[in-house]
Order: structure tokens, then sequence, then C-alpha cells
């Protein structure tokens, strides 16, 4: 808007004809005023700037003898907007308006045919420029959406897995206490307390599949992989390029959930660098499990990349989202040492998100 405003001012100054220098002017300020408006308020911004358009030829046409500033071009800026951020009934609305004023001012400024057809396409470009921006941004949020259903997808069949597990764990254990009570009491409270512990655990994951299963599609059930997996990852090199897999720490005692969802990460990232690293020749993946968390992180050699011309890709967005979905967090980008690393940091135990 600055930008429409100055170079008005600049335009009148420079201009013989100053005759209806206020009317001029305020026309321009009214069509760079509505720029401002016309993410919010599209249709408003197209009637507010077309009507001032409109009126301000109609009174050329009738008896102001005074011509536009090339600053009003800026009102192509509108069309575009309508199409981009306007609903469909504002539109076709506002394209009506533009309809309207178009064949006036092509009148007012006594035009040859070609400029006439060359008037048209302008707005027509604008406008469709404006509804394939569009279009493009829908079907990119609805496919970001699909990657995120379909992980949570994926996340509650593991946390059925593991539930399901427990559960049978928790039969057992009754089974036994119910077999203990008469004989040996303390070893049925002991029984006891072990069952309310893993029904307690039970009950936190099961609060976390109901978090996840948001869009009420029925997840498949099958078994997946998990920690101990990750090893089959590694291979020696040659015509495909070699992953050396390291696992340290405690990782049996990391729930099957997280487990599962440290596999899949691994993967993907490991899928990642198979297709994309340039110039690599092997990938670390490095699994260290301390107290209360695991860490995952998978490291190329490749050629060095900025993070402006790495790929921004529905993998990392999913392995992201399969992170934050546990209670964890997922980092990506290039390293400072060269090549690409994926680091995340995910819980022992599932956390709802």
């Amino acid at each position: 808007m600055a930008v429409l405003v100055t170079s008005s001012f600049v335009e009148m100054l420079l201009r013989d004809d100053r005759a209806w220098a206020p009317l001029v002017l305020s026309v321009s300020m009214v069509v760079a005023a509505c720029l401002l408006w016309r993410r919010t308020s599209p249709l408003a911004a197209v009637a507010v700037a077309f009507g001032a358009l409109l009126a301000f030829d109609i009174a050329r046409i009738a008896a102001v003898d005074a011509t536009g500033l090339t600053s009003i071009a800026g009102v192509l800026v509108l069309p575009y907007a309508l199409l981009r951020w306007g609903t469909g009934r504002e539109a076709a609305l506002g394209l009506g308006i533009i309809l309207i004023w178009l064949p006036v001012t092509l009148v007012a400024e006594s035009t040859s045919p070609a400029e006439r057809v060359a008037g048209y396409g302008f707005f027509l470009f604008s406008a469709a420029l404006g509804a394939a921006v569009r279009y493009r941004t829908s079907s990119r949020v609805r496919e970001i959406e699909q990657v995120r259903l379909r992980q949570r997808n994926e996340l509650a069949r593991e946390l059925h897995d593991t539930v399901g597990h427990r559960v049978s764990a928790i039969a057992v254990q009754a089974q036994a206490g119910r077999a203990l009570s008469a004989a040996d009491p303390v070893r049925a409270l002991a029984t006891l307390v072990t069952i309310e512990e893993e029904a307690s655990r039970t009950l936190r994951e099961m609060r976390a599949l109901v978090g996840v299963l948001r869009d009420g599609t029925d997840a498949d059930l099958a078994p997946r992989r998990g920690l101990a997996d990750i090893e089959l990852l590694a291979r020696p090199g040659g015509e495909v390029l070699g992953v050396r897999v390291q696992v340290s720490g405690d990782v049996d005692a990391v729930d099957p959930a997280v487990s599962t969802a440290l596999y899949l990460i691994a993967a993907e990232a490991v899928t990642n660098a198979t297709r994309h690293a340039s110039n690599a020749t092997q990938v670390t993946v490095d699994v260290a499990a301390s107290r209360g968390q695991v860490r995952l992180r998978v490291h190329d050699d490749g050629a060095a990349c900025t993070a402006g011309s790495a790929p921004a890709g529905f993998g990392l967005r999913g392995m992201a989202e399969r992170a934050s979905l546990i209670g964890g967090t997922l980092q990506a980008g290039p390293d400072p040492d060269g090549g690409w690393s994926v680091d995340a940091s995910l819980p022992h135990t599932v956390r709802a998100s």
C-alpha cells in the first residue's frame, strides 16, 4: 500500500494536468486502502474499490475531463484475492461487479479493440491465478491431513497390540492370584499389586488409544515390528547404501507401542536416505535407551545441503506426527558436519498427545 500511495503522489506531481488532482488522488487512495482488506474481506474490498472506479469512470464519461493514475493498476490484485480467499458466493458477486465496471472503464478510456481484449485478459488471468493457488493450497492441506490420519491409524494398531498383551498378562496374574489366595495369601497379595500396576499402565495406554482414533476408521490389528527389528535394517553396502545399526541401553523396558514407533521412524529415515542422500556411502542408526527416554539418531554422510534445498516431503511430516502422538519430539535437517540427520526422542511409555 505504501508503494502505491507514494507512486500516486509522485505521478500526480509530475503530471501537467492537475485540474482534478484531489478527485484522482482520492480514487487512488481508496484502491490502495482496499488492498489492506483483500484477505479478510475480499468481496468488500472488491465492492469498494471497483465501486469507486465505476463512479469515477461514469463521471469521466459525463463531465470530468481527467485520466486516472497508473498506480490504480494495483486493483489487479483484487480479482486474485477474491478467488484466493473468498467463498464461492463472494467470488460470483465480486466477479459480477468487476464485469460491470470493465466495459464502462474501457468506454471512458476510448480504447482500441485489442486493448479491450487485453483489459479483460488481465483481470481474468488474475482471477484464474487466485483460483489455481487456492486449489493447490487446499490439495496440500488435504494431503497433510491424510498423513496425520494414517499415522493415527497405525499408532492405534500398535497400541492395540500393547493393550492386548497387557490385558492377557492381567488375566494370567488374576488366575494365579485366585489359585494362591488360600494356600499362600502373601504371594496372592503380591499378585494383586502386580495386577494393579499392569491395569494402571493399560488404562493410560487405552486413553492414548482413544485419543488417536479420531477419524473413526477401523485399524488393521496385525502385529508390528519393534526395536528388536531395527538391527534388520543393517546392510553391508555395495550397490546400495550401507546401513550400520547400534542399539544400547535397556531397550527391553520400552513399551511395545514406543518400540514399534521407533522402528517405523528408523525405517522411514533409512528409506529417505537411500532415495535422496546425494553421494552418500553409509547411514548410521543409533538407538540409546536411558532412564525414561529413548533416543534415535539416523545420519547419512551424503553431500551437505541447506535447509532451503531440503525436500519437505510427507515422510518427514509423518515421522514428526508419529513422535508427537506418543509424547516425543523429532527434528530433521542438514547436519553441521555434513549429510542429513533425523533425531527423535521418545518416552519409555506412551503419553497421550
